[in-house]
């Protein structure tokens, strides 16, 4: 059938996983094409947000079963997490609307408002999709395009009566809060994380691009499966450049060198998996015919022709820091998905305002801190620090342990741990830490990296007491904690940056962010379109391509998304240190 290790005698449950824009779909897609051209019925399933099955496919899907004509014994089902979430929603607030106060219902509301409650309603749906439902009988594999986190699986491992714990007033809890009422579920979910960890019906399949940031974040999550019994696990890398597109293309060759030194320094832990190799194609991965070449290494047939891609004037990252430090002082939050170059960017920022001779303090949580250590003292009006998520948020949890969890029992403090290994446990920590500097804004830049989402800021602002408890928590002396919002919701004052790839995913999970933003009353002052080979001059066939497919997001952002928007080119070389920092924001002088 294939070479490719990971289909190698695949189990009846295929799940695909890793970050937006990596290329799951398009993976699981021709997984599932491969499949059923070899005789076997197959179901794909995507639970991802921003799916787009049924564009690849070229037909209507949806939350139905639909046959791929085109490919026998092959269906799909795209499951909506949007409305699964709502109908969640809708079940849990609905026998108390009208009973409680609209203050507490719409503290519920909030509750039930972030990512947690989207992908624990997701999984909701799909469960039944594990345990060999009537709707599953007719198929011999099922693949799922999006796999459930570790701590959504965690959450459903935990023991005890979720609602009674709630009920009781343990928990108020902001990832615990979506599990109430779904106590008759419970054996249902038991049975589908036992298909999850069961090795003999299970395979996931963690994707990932060539890039370090990309790498690092995989092998948590390898780990985080791991931990939780799910040990059958398969490494793609996606989109690797030929070596053969460097013969006659500066940049080609530097991409080349830089996925290959990503390569050569693997993770540990990734480096002892199976791992399969997929290389980046020339074409758009939409229709039967391309996913059918998708795992196929072939060079692209130039067909003798030369390609060449001139690089496009579009508003650059320069125009952006103008209008900035046109105000002298402010607060400017870069936010955006991982592996979508914030942290470069605010460096970008802090040094172009720097070299204008506006003060500056740049304060970043990336766990790499060469950026650090390149910029501290290398630079009159600039300073630097850098905060440790990982050490703020065990600061954070043993404090709540020690004293919101010091009355609890067992199970109640079991909830409680798991609740505080949620993300928006490590964004609240963080932004505690942020927050220590936010005052200077009045008087200075501050450019802040990364910052936490619409719905982990209307948690710590919100009147529940489970957030009136987060209020508490934080340090006395410093007011505007309890509302942080004032500062965020003032243009004046604050300037959201977001930042996205000029690919579809990222683009849509940019444009949720900034829908979750604005539901916070938070107004995007820009959109950072980074990494585009569209501004970049290209000889390479496949650059030239990728150019031409750029354009058509590139667009989305700039008439639909974004009130002014930047596009910031791929580079040659990193851009590390004071001067192609400046080179990178425009300005070289």
């Amino acid at each position: 059938m294939t070479k490719l290790r990971f289909l190698n005698q695949p189990p009846r449950f295929l799940f695909f996983t890793g970050k937006g824009g990596v290329g799951k779909t398009s993976l699981a897609c021709a997984t599932a094409i491969i499949l059923a051209d070899a005789g076997q019925r197959v179901l794909l399933v995507s639970t991802d947000p921003a799916s787009n099955v049924g564009q690849v496919f070229g037909i209507t899907i949806g939350n139905q079963v639909t046959a791929i004509t085109a490919v026998p014994r092959l269906a799909a089902l795209e499951i909506d997490p949007q409305a699964a979430a709502q109908a969640y929603r809708d079940r849990i607030t609905g026998p108390v609307r009208g009973v409680l106060p609209d203050t507490i219902v719409k503290g519920i509301e909030e509750q039930l408002s972030g990512a947690c409650t989207t992908e624990i309603a997701a999984f909701d749906e799909f469960t039944a999709l594990l345990t060999d439902s009537v709707l599953t009988a007719d198929y011999d594999h099922i693949i799922f395009d999006t796999a459930p986190t570790g701590h959504t699986i965690r959450l459903l491992q935990l023991p005890g009566a979720w609602s009674d714990f709630l009920a009781e007033g343990k928990g108020d809890a902001s990832c615990l809060g979506p599990l109430a009422g779904l106590e008759k579920q419970r054996a249902q979910y038991k049975a589908a994380v036992d298909a999850l960890a069961d090795s003999e019906r299970s395979r996931l399949i963690l994707v990932a691009r060539a890039q370090q940031a990309t790498l690092r974040e995989v092998a948590r999550t390898h780990e985080e499966l791991t931990a939780i019994g799910l040990t059958k696990q398969f490494l793609v890398i996606n989109g690797l450049l030929p070596q053969a597109e460097t013969t006659r293309d500066p940049l080609a060759a530097a991409i080349f060198q830089r996925e290959q030194s990503a390569l050569a320094t693997l993770p540990e832990v990734l480096s002892q998996l199976p791992c399969d190799q997929i290389v980046l194609k020339p074409f758009n991965l939409v229709g039967l015919t391309a996913l059918r070449k998708l795992l196929i290494d072939a060079s692209p047939d130039e067909g003798g022709k030369e390609f060449t891609h001139t690089a496009i004037p579009f508003p650059s990252l320069s125009s952006l820091t103008d209008e900035i430090a046109k105000d002298g002082c402010g607060l400017i939050m870069l936010m955006g998905k991982g592996g979508v170059g914030k942290t470069t960017l605010a460096a970008a920022i802090a040094v172009n305002l720097a070299h204008r001779g506006l003060p500056v303090h740049l304060t970043t949580s990336d766990p790499a801190a060469h950026l650090s250590e390149t910029l501290s003292g290398a630079m009159a009006n600039l300073a630097v620090d850098r905060i440790d998520p990982h050490m703020e948020t065990e600061r954070y949890r043993q404090h709540v342990l020690q004293t919101k969890g010091a009355h609890l029992d067992a199970k109640g403090r079991a909830l409680l741990e798991e609740d505080l290994r949620s993300p928006c446990t490590e964004e609240i920590a963080v932004f505690q830490a942020f927050s220590r500097i936010i005052r200077e804004a009045g008087k200075k830049f501050v450019v802040m990296d990364t910052a936490p989402t619409g719905h982990t800021l209307l948690l710590l602002d919100a009147t529940g007491a489970y957030h009136r408890e987060v209020v508490k928590q934080m340090d006395p002396s410093i007011v505007h904690y309890s509302t942080p919002m004032m500062q965020l919701q003032n243009p004046k004052q604050t300037k959201i940056l977001l930042v996205t790839l000029a690919e579809t995913t990222p683009v849509l999970e940019a444009a949720n962010l900034q829908a979750d933003l604005r539901r916070a009353g938070i107004e995007p002052w820009a959109w950072i379109i980074n990494n585009s080979v569209a501004a970049t001059t290209a000889l390479s066939t496949l650059l030239c391509q990728r150019a031409n497919n750029e354009l058509v997001e590139i667009e989305t952002v700039s008439s639909i998304h974004a009130q002014r928007y930047a596009v910031v080119p791929l580079l040659k070389e990193e851009p590390v240190g004071v001067r192609k920092l400046l080179e990178l924001s425009g300005n070289n002088q």
